[in-house]
């Protein structure tokens, strides 16, 4: 429902509840006014009856029926009462001091009409004069007097006013109290979306807003979704051309580099060799200690030519040359290539892979990159020594290659996850921050992902899942026991 439905509904129900209150009022007020004036009616007309046979009588008039009539007619505001005969004379009162006196008949107005210059006795209305002449049959007998005072009546109305008045300001009150209940269900999503709006304007782009009715409220909380929507895609697509423009600048450095430092690095490890050769020929008592000194040197080599490669290769677009390998295979002659460096550190390498798993399709070297990367960071996360576990499984279901790399290291802290994978961000000292953006570009180029499981202090397990060609028979693919 709308602001303008609530508020039109708002008002016309206080509308008919104001006219039902009054109208209700009105009624009861007017009832007890019919039956005030019934009563009143009644005392006239007693006082008539009281009047006739005064004047028809030839005995004199009764006063103790008239005092016992007063007794009662004072209750409904009857003063006093004057029988008056034709000539003027006043044949009975209840002020007994009037009777004998005379009157003028020609100044006796019949009907009813205010007393001039008279207040009741309370000071609170006026007295009333009611002359009524006394005919029976076609004979005028005389007239009688009552001083009437209306205070009944005048109560009546002063309370169906001042009912009236409660009944409105109540009704008024009501609205009041509607209004404010409407104003603060409205300004409280207001504010709610006026500091969710204020968050979006500092830079937090995780606001989201609750749409919590189909109002103009409602209808606002959603275009706001929207648009935070738009600006988190506007924010991507910005990182991504960021990180376009970034590689672009990165594989013009890349091609720079390439010549000006590999070329070097081979001559250094051609020459290496060498110096290997001919140093063992010229002095061989001292062979022991130059060869391995030598190959440190050509490792060290080797490894600035590797981060060189890496670095080249992020820097460029990846061009698969997707074949049809075997995974133990592949592992079989990469881990060689880093069983010296892991042996002086102390870390040794166990595979859990079926020897019966089934052709992987992959880009052979890309995915032995991938391998030393794992490796090579799990050695790193054990810088006491432990064990490297690779292992390998198929999934029918899925038809999918579940590559797994898990340490026994220090773990990666929570808060450093989602960071991992982001090119440049490394914790050592020593490392650039390509390995795993590298790694997981290589992955992501297959078609796979990378999850990770990790915590401090227990190691760190890295899950590759690479899709499968076409599904292998039913007799293949089984996973075997591993092998150490």
């Amino acid at each position: 429902m709308t602001l303008n439905t609530r508020l039109v509904t708002i008002m016309l129900s206080l509308l008919v509840i104001a006219i039902l209150t009054l109208f209700f009022l009105n009624q009861y007020s007017q009832n007890d006014l019919v039956q005030e004036m019934q009563e009143s009616s009644t005392v006239v007309t007693k006082a008539l009856q009281m009047s006739i046979e005064d004047l028809t009588s030839e005995y004199e008039p009764d006063r103790e029926r008239l005092d016992a009539y007063m007794k009662e007619a004072r209750q409904r505001g009857v003063k006093e009462i004057t029988i008056i005969s034709n000539e003027g004379e006043i044949i009975d009162s209840s002020d007994p001091a009037k009777i004998g006196k005379k009157r003028e008949i020609k100044k006796l107005e019949t009907g009813l009409r205010a007393s001039p210059g008279s207040k009741s006795e309370r000071g609170s209305s006026r007295a009333y004069d009611l002359v009524v002449p006394v005919i029976v049959g076609d004979e005028q007998l005389g007239y009688v007097q009552i001083d009437l005072l209306l205070d009944n009546i005048r109560t009546i109305q002063h309370d169906n006013f001042i009912n009236r008045v409660v009944a409105t300001s109540m009704v008024f009150l009501l609205g009041i109290i509607l209004t404010i209940i409407l104003a603060r269900g409205y300004t409280a999503p207001i504010n709610h979306l006026a500091e969710g709006v204020r968050r979006v304007a500092d830079g937090d782009l995780s606001v989201t807003f609750p749409v919590k009715s189909g109002d103009e409220i409602g209808e606002l909380a959603k275009n706001c979704n929207e648009m935070v929507e738009k600006l988190r895609e506007r924010e991507i697509l910005e990182k991504r051309l960021y990180e376009a423009e970034h590689l672009s600048r990165v594989g013009q450095l890349a091609s720079g580099i390439a010549h000006e430092i590999r070329n070097p690095l081979n001559y250094i490890s051609l020459a290496i060799d060498h110096l290997k050769s001919e140093f063992a020929a010229a002095c061989p008592e001292k062979t022991e200690r130059f060869v391995p000194l030598a190959d440190k040197i050509k490792e060290e080599v080797r490894r600035a030519n590797y981060m060189v490669v890496n670095f080249m290769n992020f820097g460029r677009p990846l061009k698969l040359r997707l074949t049809d390998l075997s995974y133990p295979e592949l592992v079989g002659k990469a881990l060689p290539l880093l069983q010296e460096k892991l042996t002086e550190q102390g870390v040794t390498v166990r595979t859990a892979i079926p020897a019966d798993l089934p052709p992987l399709r992959a880009d052979g070297e890309m995915l032995r990159n991938c391998i030393f990367n794992f490796v090579t960071n799990a050695a790193q996360a054990m810088p006491n020594g432990g064990t490297v576990t690779l292992g390998a499984a198929y999934d029918r279901e899925t038809n999918r290659f579940l590559l797994t790399f898990s340490d026994e290291g220090c773990g990666i802290r929570e808060e450093d996850l989602p960071k991992i994978f982001q090119p440049w961000y490394t914790t050592r000292e020593a490392g650039i921050g390509l390995g795993l953006a590298i790694t997981e570009r290589i992955v992501r180029e297959h078609g796979g992902e990378i999850r990770v499981t990790s915590a401090a202090g227990t190691g760190t397990t890295f899950t590759v899942l690479l899709p499968g060609g076409e599904k292998p028979g039913p007799g293949t693919g089984d996973q075997g026991p591993g092998k150490d």
